[in-house]
Parts: structure tokens; C-alpha cells; sequence
């Protein structure tokens, strides 16, 4: 595993992010619309040369074979 970086939600995505994974951000960015997200970072690592981005609050979103899979944090 390799790190990548780390953002804040409503930030700019990494640039080589590709963008079925810029597109899932940015839609569960917009389900989390009204609420407070200002403590909430994403996190970026790199599993077998393909983007793991995880939320905070446990969501995550895996890139492989040109697909992206969400899994969405439970409470």
C-alpha cells in the first residue's frame, strides 16, 4: 500500500484520481449537503496501483478494473 494524500470535503481531488472516482466523490459529497463536514477529510492510498479513497466517517471507494465499488459507512 502507498499513501497519498489526504483533503478536505468540498476540496479539489487529486489530480490522478481518475474520473469514475472524482464523480463518486463528488456524489456522496452531495448527500452529505446540510450537513457540518468541516472536520471531515478524505484520505487517499494507492492497493495494487489502484485509488482507495476513504471519508472519515468510513466510506470508501475502491477503483479496480476500470470500475469503482462504494462502500458506504454504517452508523
Amino acid at each position: 500500500m502507498q499513501m497519498g494524500t489526504r483533503w478536505a470535503v468540498g476540496a479539489e481531488t487529486p489530480a490522478r484520481l481518475p474520473q469514475l472516482v472524482v464523480d463518486a466523490v463528488k456524489s456522496i459529497e452531495a448527500e452529505l449537503e446540510g450537513i457540518d463536514t468541516s472536520l471531515l477529510r478524505w484520505t487517499l492510498t494507492w492497493l495494487e496501483g489502484n485509488p482507495v479513497v476513504e471519508l472519515d466517517d468510513g466510506t470508501v471507494i475502491r477503483y479496480s478494473g476500470g470500475e469503482v465499488f462504494v462502500v458506504a459507512a454504517t452508523e
